[in-house]
């Protein structure tokens, strides 16, 4: 037997010696979910009928990671206008996306497998003010969880479950995907069954997709090349393969970059392309990275399923918010002296807690292009608290190769959240302060500086 048959045989096998041998399989339902969703499709089909003939024609989701990202990256390849994804705790972003819609004619989707993440409790709470209606809202989330609970206590429409043996990052082809898709409109069966008979060619020992991008994955790694330097797409696929990669990889020192849109021309990178994501086939493609993200982990030889860094900035962001003191964000270090330390291998990151417009799109990529040409480093980019749930467990946990440059603003006027005793401007601060301090806790070189705006 092959190397490479070994490897592919053991991951289907669900043998969690192919890693570390700790709790990897019982977090292998990824495997089989193309299959298990194409039997909801019809169910799917016809709930976003009934929404639709109820008058529902906007579409709302709430949620973060692992249940914001894949519906934004299928809400931009197919251009589904009707499809909203919150993933923002700034107010100035609440604000504008409230003033977009007729909350009479929306539908709100609250998603989080754990039932219990800040940010989205904080949004339907926020929304269920506006509207009380039980008819408008929807939740996505695993089964038995404090939503689940929510949901039946609220009078919710629906409630969707997720697949319990697959982790956020690994769900896109779940319910945290295909739901928003289905109520968007996009062809949620032609999508499963792209990534169905991409699970098939994954089975092979030859001509295996998933195997074949892994391995150049783990061996660009073992070579020093650990920027994943993801070439752009319509779709931004790279906003949920940068999650998918850093968060499984970015472990005990260890990690893979993922630098969406950056040039792979270096000694540290290598390229990689995304085929066919503007259409159906993004469903295969989506496995066909999962796949090859599992096999890089066996490279590395840690576990692609945990996050062991994650909780250390939401400690950080409820001891500042226990606090009951809004968050000093003064600026601290400099531009200057933070690019004087980068060195050969290093990678810059910009993490911006401003909301998300194409004004600060522009401002961020302007910013970007002065600190490529400046350090010579790959630059990535996030905005905040997005990137926590994304990128954050490597920034905290991967190699200390990173130079963070932390984007504040005013944070605008507060925005009361119902049931707490803060609201989301004090929210957003506490969350930038607590990634701040977490990251500093790490010996990681950091700086932070203040924008106009909010």
């Amino acid at each position: 037997m092959t190397e490479r048959t070994d490897v592919i045989d053991r991951i289907w096998e669900r043998d969690p010696t192919v890693w570390t041998g700790a709790d990897e399989a019982k977090w292998l339902g990824w495997l089989d979910e193309p299959r298990r969703m194409r039997e909801r499709v019809a169910d799917l089909t016809a709930f976003a009928g009934e929404v639709a003939a109820d008058g529902l024609d906007t579409i709302v989701l709430l949620g973060m990671g692992g249940s914001s990202l894949a519906p934004e990256v299928l809400r931009r390849t197919f251009g589904a206008a009707s499809l909203h994804v919150l993933d923002t705790t700034h107010p100035t972003a609440i604000r504008a996306l409230e003033e977009r819609i007729d909350l009479e004619r929306t539908l709100f989707a609250s998603a989080s497998k754990s039932g219990s993440t800040l940010e989205t409790r904080s949004h339907s709470d926020y929304f269920w003010k506006k509207t009380g209606n039980g008819a408008q809202w929807i939740a996505i989330t695993d089964p038995g969880s404090q939503l689940e609970a929510l949901a039946g206590e609220r009078g919710f429409r629906r409630v969707f479950h997720g697949e319990p043996t697959i982790g956020g990052r690994y769900s896109a082809l779940s319910a945290f995907g295909m739901v928003p898709a289905a109520l968007a409109g996009i062809d949620v069966d032609a999508i499963l069954a792209a990534a169905e008979e991409m699970a098939e060619r994954c089975r092979r020992d030859e001509g295996n997709p998933g195997y074949a991008l892994g391995c150049a994955f783990g061996e660009g790694w073992r070579a020093g090349r650990d920027k994943i330097c993801i070439a752009e797409t319509a779709g931004g696929f790279g906003l949920w393969a940068e999650q998918l990669i850093a968060e499984s990889t970015g472990k005990q020192g260890k990690g893979l970059v993922p630098a969406p849109g950056e040039s792979p021309d270096g000694p540290d990178r290598q390229p990689a392309v995304p085929e066919n994501a503007d259409g159906v086939a993004l469903g295969g493609e989506f496995f066909r990275w999962e796949f090859a993200v599992a096999v890089a982990a066996t490279y590395l030889q840690i576990n692609p399923f945990d996050q062991p860094d994650v909780q250390a900035a939401k400690d950080k962001t409820n001891e500042v918010l226990a606090t009951g003191h809004d968050p000093s964000l003064e600026a601290e270090g400099s531009v200057d002296a933070l690019v004087a330390q980068a060195r050969e291998g290093d990678y810059v990151c910009v993490q911006a807690f401003l909301p998300p417009s194409a004004e600060n799109d522009a401002r961020i990529m302007a910013l970007v292009s002065e600190l490529r040409s400046r350090t010579g480093c790959v630059v990535t980019h996030g905005y905040g608290p997005r990137y926590l749930h994304s990128t954050g467990q490597l920034h905290k946990g991967g190699p200390n190769t990173g130079l963070f440059l932390q984007l504040v603003d005013g944070g605008g006027e507060e925005l009361p959240i119902p049931g707490k005793p803060f609201g989301f401007r004090r929210l957003i601060r506490a969350q930038a302060a607590g990634d701040f301090e977490s990251l500093k806790e790490r010996g990681r070189r950091v700086a932070r500086t203040t924008v106009e705006g909010s």
